[in-house]
Order: structure tokens, then sequence, then C-alpha cells
């Protein structure tokens, strides 16, 4: 009966903690520290509420999308696009972040780019499969909503300087080829291939389109990703106006 009640107050004691609870002091409530999220659901949530008019493509992503959406605003303001990159983030981490980020904006598209740093290994080893499912499942998300989703190819990158350690060229190969495949047979899934206009001899990005190898620069944005994009968009336009 003791150790009944020894195991019944533990666990009372471990819920009491992991609801919050804490005792007064000097007859004050403790200040709550503020929580940040790994998702970084804050980054965005003034912009998404100044969004009056559902733009036509939401570019969902990492910090590729990021740095394009800085460096060049131009190209998505003038398109009526959207960019919601958030660096360093993991497939898991857009998914979680997808509805009000992308979703909620009411676009027709939605352009998923992500998996470099899945494979970069940010929040740790994870197989391949598991990435192409985070993308699915922002598909499925983006189909059950009326939206049309486009995955696109993740980026050549020959080595990852913040992860030397780490060969990427064979598993982003495998990554895309398997993106590629399921877009290929999945009605209302769309596939934009940015790596075979990308890639080098080393199966990574020349010196001429990226600084580190794996981020794109300011030439490489304007002069080879943007052209890709809007023309695949307006295609897209085209194809489910019909």
């Amino acid at each position: 009966m003791k150790k009944t009640s020894y195991i019944i107050g533990l666990f009372i004691f471990s819920l009491c903690l992991s609801i919050g609870f804490s005792a007064p002091n000097n007859g004050q409530a403790a200040k709550k520290k503020k929580e940040v999220s790994i998702e970084n659901f804050a980054r965005y949530a003034d912009a998404n509420r100044n969004v009056k008019t559902a733009p036509i493509a939401v570019f969902m992503g990492d910090s590729i999308t990021d740095g394009w959406a800085r460096q060049h605003p131009e190209f998505f303001s003038d398109n009526n696009y959207i960019g919601r990159g958030i660096s360093g983030q993991t497939t898991c981490q857009m998914l979680a972040r997808l509805r009000p980020d992308a979703i909620e904006l009411k676009p027709k598209f939605i352009l998923i780019l992500g998996g470099t740093n899945d494979i970069a290994q940010n929040n740790g080893p994870i197989e391949i499969d598991n990435i192409v499912g985070n993308i699915i499942s922002m598909c499925e998300l983006a189909k059950f909503n009326g939206i049309t989703p486009v995955i696109c190819s993740v980026l050549p990158a020959h080595e990852y300087a913040w992860r030397k350690h780490i060969k990427p060229t064979e598993k982003i190969s495998e990554l895309n080829t398997k993106l590629k495949a399921y877009a290929e047979n999945t009605e209302g899934v769309e596939y934009l291939d940015y790596y075979s206009s990308l890639v080098d001899s080393r199966k990574g990005l020349s010196k001429e389109d990226s600084r580190d190898g794996c981020h794109p620069t300011l030439s490489c944005y304007k002069n080879k990703m943007e052209p890709l994009a809007k023309a695949f968009i307006e295609k897209l336009q085209k194809k489910y106006s019909k």
C-alpha cells in the first residue's frame, strides 16, 4: 500500500511539473519566461496578419528561400509571391509551420524547397524516406486546402561548410529522385527541377553560383532560379485555370 501511494505521489508531482505548477513567491505568481519554439512560429506572425490579398505563390523553405527573399525582395513583391523561408530549418519544422505561414495565406501554389538541412543533420540523423514523408505530408495538407503543391528539387551541394564530415551529393540525388517520382505519380502535385540547371561537375554548386557551396548568390537567384520559378508558375496558372 505504501509503495502504491509513493508511486501515485511521484506521478502527481511529475504532472505538476509538466504543467508548470510552482509555489507562490512573496505572494506573487512566478513570472514565466518567454518561450520560442524551434519551429519559430513568431518569425512571420506579424507579416502573415498583414497579408491582405491572397498571393499567387508562397515559397516555403529554409535559408535558401530566406536568403532569396532578403536579397531580392522585388522578385516576390512584383509577382505577388511571398517568401517564407527560415534559416536552418528541416522539413519537420517546415511541416509544423506550413499552416500559418502558407496555407492560411490562401495562395494558388505552395513551392516547397527543403531537405538539405535534414541531410546536413541539423536536428540529428534522419532517413531519406522520412524526409520524403515530411514533404508528402506538406503536399497532402496543401491539396486538402485546395492549394497546388510544388515540390522543388533540393539544390546541389558538394559539402556543407558547417558539417564538413557529411558527404551530401548522393543523398541529395536520392532524395530528388524519390521526390520527382512521387510528384509524377500523384495527381495535383508538381515538381520544379532547379537541380539540373545548377549542378556542376562535382555534383555541387559552382563558385559563380555560391560562395559557400550551398547558398546561392544574388546572381544565381536572379539569373537562374527566378526565371525557372516564374516560368513554371505561369505554366501552372494556365494549366489549372482550365
